[in-house]
This record gives structure tokens, sequence and C-alpha cells, in this order.
């Protein structure tokens, strides 16, 4: 039998079997004929549309064209018997080639047979998929509808429940999602948060929430006061999961163009952030305490606050533990913090900055050696002397010639250079240089 003529099914009822295209097609066990589809179905759909729609990753290796790797819409055969999309191989004449691409065997005949067997089976098995698609998200439609409807009279813990199953439904289906959107069930899940409202059933909310396209008037309705401290409550009394899923709402409540930053303007919501920050038990939650206070700093009113609640000496200590994304943040957050005078004072009495900051420079990425510079200029300006002297004795001055030798952004060298020259106020040139052992750095 040809190889364009076989198919190795690992579908139901057919494990393993080596089926004749022909045979598939005439008994229906691809679907042939249009089984299932209220006759005619199958021939009414576009092929391309549903290849496009399906976006299936396992396809039948024999529906694939072996020069663009893309299932076939119109298949023929070559004299070699080797089947390929009619306008690849069209393609593959046009430059020149006259020889089966994949046998590398000398064309003796350069008609195209349509391979109409195949093209049928084709079209006959995406229409099922396309079929079942389609079938499986009217279910879905229908779940979620059915636990909006439901959800509206339930309390307790069938409410609770019901709010599980949603939460699954819609982070199994993204039909599912927009669904639940369409039929007002932000709004009604919004109704749901209040300052009553227990955390079992506030965690089960806000986990479907972060999964939804919320347009601004939702946003604007989540920012309401009761609602907010419901989810601080969360943040510093959940689970990781609820923890990490209420940053994740708040960080998407403050893109909205007229959030107001008074509303994450508590020490609570501050203090349960730093917590998740320093969860070693849970790293995962690490990153996403530190994007939501990165988002915060970005408010410059609320930057003394977080100085107030010994944020700078806490993530300080925490520096060289972090993985590259995390270390990226909290240099970004601590930079932003050395803006206010209170941060920078908090980051000049913290005995482990410079030596904590020297480290990072050079030594992870550009952006992070950005941060680390900017900070040590900010607490050395503040008191040149103490920290000049503090900043040489841990290898500074080496580390700042290293950057002004290195490919890096001109204002960095600039800076750096700057830093050197009030790193060796202190000393003469000679002693400087002996003091720092910079001989061999700078050879």
């Amino acid at each position: 039998m040809p190889e364009c003529k076989k198919l190795l099914l690992n579908r139901e009822g057919v494990d393993g079997q080596v089926l004749d295209l022909d045979t598939a097609v005439k008994d229906g066990v691809l679907g042939g004929g249009g089984v299932g589809f209220g006759g005619g179905f199958a021939e009414k759909l576009d092929l391309k549309n549903m290849i496009q729609e399906l976006d299936l990753s396992e396809i039948p290796s024999v529906f694939i064209c072996p020069i663009s790797l893309e299932p076939m819409e119109d298949p023929v055969t070559l004299c070699t018997g080797q089947t390929y999309e009619r306008s690849n191989i069209l393609k593959w004449f046009g430059l020149g080639h006259f020889i089966c691409p994949t046998t590398m065997q000398e064309l003796w005949d350069d008609n195209l047979t349509p391979n109409n067997t195949l093209q049928k089976l084709i079209h006959t098995w995406f229409s099922q998929m396309y079929f079942r698609m389609k079938k499986r998200s009217e279910d879905v439609q229908g779940t979620a509808c059915e636990i909006l409807d439901t959800l509206k009279s339930v309390k307790g813990q069938a409410r609770v429940q019901s709010l599980k199953d949603l939460r699954r439904v819609v982070t199994n289906h993204v039909i599912a999602r927009k669904t639940v959107v369409d039929k007002g069930g932000v709004s009604l899940l919004s109704s749901l948060l209040g300052p009553y409202t227990s955390h079992a059933i506030g965690s089960e909310v806000v986990s479907i929430l972060v999964q939804l396209e919320l347009d601004s008037s939702s946003r604007l309705n989540l920012t309401q006061p009761a609602k907010i401290s419901l989810m601080v409550d969360m943040l510093n009394e959940g689970s990781i999961e609820t923890k990490i899923n209420c940053t994740l709402l708040i960080r998407l409540l403050m893109d909205e163009n007229d959030f107001r930053v008074e509303i994450v303007s508590s020490r609570s919501l501050l203090v349960a952030l730093m917590r998740l920050v320093k969860d070693k038990r849970h790293p995962s939650g690490n990153i996403h305490g530190l994007n939501l206070i990165k988002s915060i700093c970005s408010h410059e009113r609320v930057r003394s606050l977080i100085v107030s609640t010994n944020a700078v000496p806490q993530l300080v200590e925490l520096l060289p533990g972090f993985k590259h994304e995390c270390l990226e943040q909290a240099l970004f957050i601590l930079d932003e913090l050395s803006s206010v005078p209170e941060g920078k004072l908090a980051l000049s009495e913290c005995s482990t900055t410079i030596p904590n900051m020297v480290r990072v420079l050079m030594r992870v990425s550009e952006r992070c050696t950005q941060h680390a510079l900017s900070i040590l200029w900010s607490i050395c300006k503040l008191s040149p002397h103490e920290c000049s002297s503090v900043a040489v004795d841990v290898g500074l001055a080496a580390k700042l010639l290293l950057v002004i030798q290195s490919g890096c952004d001109p204002s960095l060298k600039q800076q750096s250079a700057e830093l050197l020259k009030l790193c060796s106020l202190n000393y003469s040139d000679s002693s400087f240089f002996s003091k720092c052992k910079l001989t061999r750095t700078i050879q």
C-alpha cells in the first residue's frame, strides 16, 4: 500500500490500526461522508477557516505538507508517490527544482495528480474536530451560564461550591471567560465582595476576576474601599494562592487611568506585601509582592509611607538571596525610595547597603547595575566621607573601573566616573591607588 494511502490512528476504537484511506472515508471511521454532522454539514465548512480556528498542535502526519509542515488543503501527488500542497510544490518548481523534495529523485513526469481521497479525508477529519470543538464550546457556555444563575440565589457553602465550579470552568476554557463577561458575571461577582464577605467566598471571587477582561467600569467598582479592604485582609491571612491573586487584581486595578493612589496608601497592605516578599516557604509569591510594591512606588506620595514600614533594611538584607527577576525589582524599589529623604537616610543607616550594592555591580544585568549605582550615588552624596570610606573598603573603586571600561551605556560610565571621583576625595592619588589595589584592574 503506498505511504500516502496509509494512516496510523490513535483514536477511540482504532488505536494503532493502519487503515486504507478510501476505507476510512467509506466506513466513516474518521467521520467520513459527514457522519455526525446532520447530512452535508462537513461539505459546508471552509477547510482553511477550520484549520485556523482549531489551531491544533497534534495533526495526523499524513495531512502535513513536507514542504511547509502545515496541513494540506489541496494535496497533489507526484510521479514519485509523494504528496504535497499544490501551491508549495508549484513554488518549488518555480525555483527551478525538478526533483522530488522528499526523495530527491529526478521527476520523469511533472504532472500533478489531485489526491482527492486524501483531500476528502483531511476535510472530513477537520470538520469532525471543528464540530466537537463547537459542541464543547456550547456545553461550556451553558455550564457557565447555569452557574451564574445559581450564584444569584444560593448562599453559604452552596455559594462557595458554585464559585469553585465556576473557577474551574473559567480556568480551563477561554470561551467560559468570555461568557462570564458577556452575561454580566463581573458585576455579579463584584457584588459578592464587601465588608461581611467571608474569606472562603472572597478568595474564590478574586481567583475568577483575575482571569477575566475587566472594563473601566468594572475596575472602578472594584476599587471601593470595602472591596479593597477585604483584599488587604486576605493578603494578610489567606493562602499563598489567594495572596498572589489579590496582588494580581490590585495591580490590574492600578492600571486604570482614574485610579486613586489613596487606595493603596495603606500600612496594612504594605506590611502584608513585605511578608509575601520575605516568605521563604512560598517563594512563588516573592515576585508578585515585589511587582505590586513596585507599582505602588511609582506614586511618589506613597514612598515615605513605604519607608516607614521598615521596608528598606528588609529589602537590602534580602538582596543576596534573590534570583535575578526578584533582584531587579527589589533594586528598582530601593532606587525609587532613595529619591525621598527618608529613603536615603534608611539606606545610609543600613550597614549592608553598600556591600550588597557593590556585589551587584556588573554581575547580573545592566539594569541592576544602573539601579545599584543610583542608590550608591544617593547615599554617598548624603555623607560622602563616611560612605566613600566604607565603599572603598568593600571594593567599590575596582568595580567602578570595570563599569567605565565596559561596553555599557555611556550614562552609567559617566556616573561611575563621578562616583569614583567622590570616593577618592579622602585620599591622595597614591594612597587611593594603594588602598584600592587598582593597579591590576587598570592594567
